[in-house]
């Protein structure tokens, strides 16, 4: 099979397309065909080995990705041969034509999902889910700005908010960002390339401030946040490239309160419950990922250099 290989750690010219052995799936473990991988920034980070984050070499990135389970290993009940199926997490790596999963990686794929929107699921709209109302408790009747938001987290978050009753506003620096923003369903979307769209925030919440901030980059915008916060608000980081000084007296007054998040840190159950609310919301229509661009596999540099760099707008899949 073809499969993005990575030798050793660096920028994106280390992603070489290799000729590899089939997998085969053990027991609990299932195969599946891949028709469509996602990218996601934390792809990146592994393969430079930075951000704290390392992987055995040589290995195929990749952990999103959807297709057709083409094998089942001794044991596996809930899938067979020919099932569309999306993979949260991947034991051999999505950027390949068939990776190997555990059968608690894999998840059905409704036949309303087109592949290339199922391959961005795992850690875009687990992210979104998580920070929303495991860690914020989100609620209808507040408000919620989702920080860079024109980015496949930041507009699972929207889906997420619009699909619960939430308003949302999200920031995007480009207009084709702030277009998909609206698309998804926020009530306002600002450029966030200056401070000004803080008071653009407040002004649509009637001055009253936003009840959960979902920050991308916190080592740019952390502090800020905190002053456009309403009483008991919560910031949750989901990104951040670089340290930040804050006024914990701000927190103080609002009695608010902020909330790392990484998606590692999720317990199994916990992940298998969102996994099902997933499958849920997008039988049922309310949760349809936004694809930026779909590359073939050997563009896999590219793709980085992209989800990178930006300007994000969408997901970017690689189509083995």
């Amino acid at each position: 099979m073809k499969a993005i290989q990575v030798t050793r750690n660096g920028g994106p010219e280390v992603l070489t397309l290799a000729e590899c052995p089939d997998p085969t799936p053990g027991p609990g473990e299932v195969l599946l065909r891949i028709h469509a991988a996602g990218v996601n920034p934390v792809d990146t980070y592994i393969r430079a080995g930075t951000q704290g984050y390392a992987c055995p070499l040589p290995y195929t990135p990749g952990a999103d990705g959807a297709g057709v389970v083409a094998a089942v290993g001794d044991g596996v009940s809930q899938f067979k041969p020919g099932d569309r199926v999306y993979c949260a997490g991947s034991l051999s790596g999505a950027y390949a034509q068939f990776t190997r999963c555990r059968e608690a990686q894999v998840h059905p794929l409704p036949e309303n999902t087109p592949f290339e929107a199922g391959a961005c699921l795992g850690i875009p709209y687990a992210t979104a889910c998580r920070a929303l109302f495991h860690r914020a408790f989100a609620a209808p009747g507040e408000w919620v700005l989702v920080h860079g938001a024109s980015g496949g987290v930041g507009l699972a978050a929207v889906q997420w908010c619009t699909a619960k009753g939430i308003q949302v506003i999200g920031t995007a620096r480009t207009e084709a960002g702030r277009e998909a923003i609206l698309r998804a369903g926020a009530a306002a979307a600002f450029d966030h390339s200056g401070q000004m769209h803080f008071e653009a925030c407040l002004e649509q919440t009637g001055g009253r401030g936003l009840d959960v901030i979902l920050e991308m980059l916190a080592n740019v915008n952390l502090g800020l946040d905190l002053l456009a916060l309403a009483p008991r608000g919560r910031v949750v980081v989901i990104g951040s490239r670089g340290d930040v000084q804050i006024t914990p007296r701000e927190l103080m007054k609002r009695d608010a309160a902020i909330f790392g998040m990484s998606l590692a840190n999720i317990d199994p159950e916990e992940l298998a419950g969102i996994h099902a609310e997933i499958v849920t919301h997008l039988a049922n229509g309310a949760l349809n990922p936004v694809i930026g661009a779909a590359l073939p596999l050997q563009d896999a540099p590219t793709a980085h250099q992209r989800v990178i760099e930006g300007p994000a707008c969408g997901n970017l899949v690689l189509i083995p």
